[in-house]
């Protein structure tokens, strides 16, 4: 079959039309993914086949065990089948159609096995079997002709990726979660890798590329294109791990059809089990899921966490419902160390990560502790309805250990939500997209973004700006206002007295209460003055006495300033307030000019001051617009007041 896309294509869809009735459209993929998958293994695997079977048999015979790295080496590849059968046999007996690919399957080496396992295919197989449905499908793939001859690794990759996304895409209700639509992919790989466009074009290098969140494998395989289209010597090793098993199985199968090692694609949850410890990356992306929680591995976290420096999240835990920030502090300790030539990342985040948690919080300390080593070179703003399952507002945070020197302690801050075209037909929440030119705009604006910044006669100049690191810091201050009282009692505080969870259970409740029933009207403006007043209820135990003093306590502005023993005022917390000062300002000048011109007798209560960081993209690039003239609102006014008689005057004739 030729391997025109388009015949391809249409291929697959005839499948697909097989599948109509007893399968619904998001469904496909479950059947025409891993058929697709063997069926290229096997044609991969036919030159060496008789040979592999030949050296199994005598290894067996020998009582030999670990034939696995014999027979890797036999099939010259990373994986192999000892199975008698072939793809085309198993169409030979048209009653045993599922036995034989049962056993076929089974034939394939370890890793291989796995994949299709994680595929859930084993359950497709019964499917398609009581369907009746196993021989006609089996045999369609019999047909199509997917030799490295004529299909080669790069182009074998680049269709599996397109059936990938053709899948997800019709399936609307789980694209999001598991794949990222391509042109968001290609920008974010731009930003990552343009600054290093002359080092990727040496001769011989090696890069290594990271996903800890890989899904279907579409970032690392861009970015491996992407590296390889400026330098076609260049050695490119990618690196994922996935939770979602079906997910897993499609991205190490693309690894497997490319001729890479799917070895390196890992199975499991990044945080509890670091699929590739120790390991370190020249380049780093990610699409975690938003607003995911970690609860079912709290344990694992707080431990790792407790490791301080030595683990990976010991610089702050993000609160249990969102672990946006765990991906990024994981991704981090994956960097190169600087003088080893360093990392750089890309990541995409929603709004929350940029200024959830206050002063001192999880969140909070993160970002200081990214802000403080100078890790965050930029943020992206994208526009909303981009993906395929939520249509909020997305930013690319880029992360870079070996800054150039004229971004050091900066942070760029790019605005791309004007960048967009509305799509022909919606995809779920996608309703945007980006074309290539608002990929080659948003590029080059965030390369030249420093001397953009500084221009402001340049087209991009509002959608650009610069920040110091300590910018985004700041310092939290509690303000207090002296508690001022005055003292009465009035049936309303009478009533509080005997509403006190304390005298509710005292033995002389009664007697208390009507002694203070008969007091009421009494008023003092000092505590001295009412503690002479109250002389009139005897002597308390102190827990009443202190609920007689709380009853019978009014707040109020014109009264005595209430002070402890030491003399100093204590603090109303009815008026306690908190500021955010810059971080680079002192507070004492802060104060005078912000506060006290409003408030003369308020302090800061400078123990519970605490740093935090945060970073406001859309308070940056806020326009206030001018309210419109009062002529001209009234003028609509009255329009729409005629406009409104004329209707009601119709209604009624």
């Amino acid at each position: 079959m030729s391997t025109d896309h388009q015949k391809l294509a249409n291929f697959i869809w005839s499948v697909a039309d097989l599948l109509r009735g007893d399968y619904k459209q998001s469904e496909y993929g479950r059947v025409v993914l891993p058929l697709t998958v063997l069926r290229r293994l096997d044609w991969v695997l036919e030159p060496t086949k008789d040979e592999v079977l030949s050296r199994y048999e005598s290894l067996s015979a020998a009582g030999v065990k670990n034939v696995d790295p014999v027979l890797r080496k036999v099939a010259g590849l990373g994986f192999y089948n000892i199975s008698p059968l072939t793809f085309r046999a198993l169409t030979a007996d048209q009653d045993n159609v599922a036995t034989n690919l049962r056993s076929y399957i089974g034939g394939f080496s370890p890793g291989a096995v796995d994949v299709l396992e994680k595929y859930g295919f084993d359950a497709q197989i019964t499917r398609l079997d009581e369907a009746g449905l196993l021989y006609q499908v089996v045999s369609k793939f019999v047909e199509i002709d997917l030799r490295p001859e004529a299909v080669s690794n790069h182009q074998m990759g680049y269709l599996f990726e397109e059936l990938v996304r053709k899948f997800s895409e019709i399936s609307n209700e789980t694209a999001g979660e598991h794949f990222t639509p391509r042109e968001v992919i290609k920008l974010m790989v731009n930003l990552l890798l343009a600054p290093d466009e002359d080092d990727l074009v040496t001769p011989g290098i090696v890069r290594k590329i990271y996903d800890p969140a890989c899904g279907t494998g579409g970032m690392l395989s861009e970015a491996q294109d992407h590296i390889e289209a400026h330098n076609p010597h260049a050695t490119v090793e990618v690196y994922g791990q996935e939770l979602n098993g079906e997910t897993y199985a499609i991205c190490r199968s693309d690894m497997m059809m490319k001729g890479g090692d799917p070895n390196k694609i890992v199975y499991g949850n990044s945080f509890s089990q670091d699929g590739h410890e120790g390991e370190k990356f020249d380049y780093m992306l990610a699409n975690p899921p938003f607003g995911v929680e970690w609860k079912k591995v709290e344990k694992f976290v707080k431990d790792e966490a407790a490791r301080g420096h030595a683990g990976r999240f010991g610089f702050g835990l993000p609160r249990i419902n969102d672990g946006s920030l765990l991906f990024l502090q994981h991704m981090i300790s994956k960097m190169k160390r600087p003088e080893d030539g360093g990392s750089r990342l890309a990541i995409v985040f929603n709004g929350s990560p940029l200024f959830t948690g206050a002063a001192g919080s999880g969140e909070s300390e993160i970002r200081r502790w990214i802000l403080d080593r100078d890790l965050l070179e930029g943020i992206v703003a994208l526009p909303d309805q981009l993906f395929y399952n939520t249509g909020i507002s997305t930013y690319f945070w880029i992360l870079s250990n070996r800054k150039s020197s004229a971004r050091e302690k900066k942070v760029v801050l790019l605005d791309g939500r004007d960048y967009w075209v509305k799509m022909r037909k919606s995809l779920g929440d996608k309703r945007k997209m980006l074309n290539g030119d608002h990929i080659a705009a948003l590029t080059k604006a965030y390369v030249d973004a420093l001397a953009i910044a500084d221009d402001p006669s340049h087209e991009q100049h509002s959608q650009v700006k610069v920040f110091q690191t300590a910018d985004f810091g700041y310092q939290r201050i509690t303000v207090e206002r002296p508690l001022r009282l005055r003292f009465e009692i009035t049936e309303e505080t009478v009533a509080l007295l005997a509403d006190a969870k304390a005298v509710s259970k005292y033995v002389d409740r009664e007697a208390l209460l009507t002694a203070a029933k008969s007091m009421i009207g009494t008023l003092a403006n000092s505590r001295s003055e009412f503690a002479m007043k109250l002389a009139g209820l005897g002597k308390l135990p102190a827990a009443i006495e202190k609920a007689v003093w709380e009853s019978f306590s009014v707040s109020d502005q014109n009264g005595e300033v209430q002070s402890d023993r030491k003399g100093n005022p204590l603090p109303d917390v009815e008026l306690r307030d908190s500021e955010n000062v810059p971080l680079d300002e002192v507070i004492d000048d802060y104060v005078k000019r912000e506060i006290l011109l409003h408030s003369p007798d308020a302090w800061v209560d400078s123990s519970k001051t605490k740093i935090g960081y945060e970073i406001p993209f859309t308070r940056h690039f806020f326009v206030r617009s001018s309210p419109r003239p009062l002529a001209e609102i009234d003028a609509e006014v009255k329009a729409l007041e005629i406009h409104i008689q004329n209707l009601l005057g119709k209604v009624t004739q």
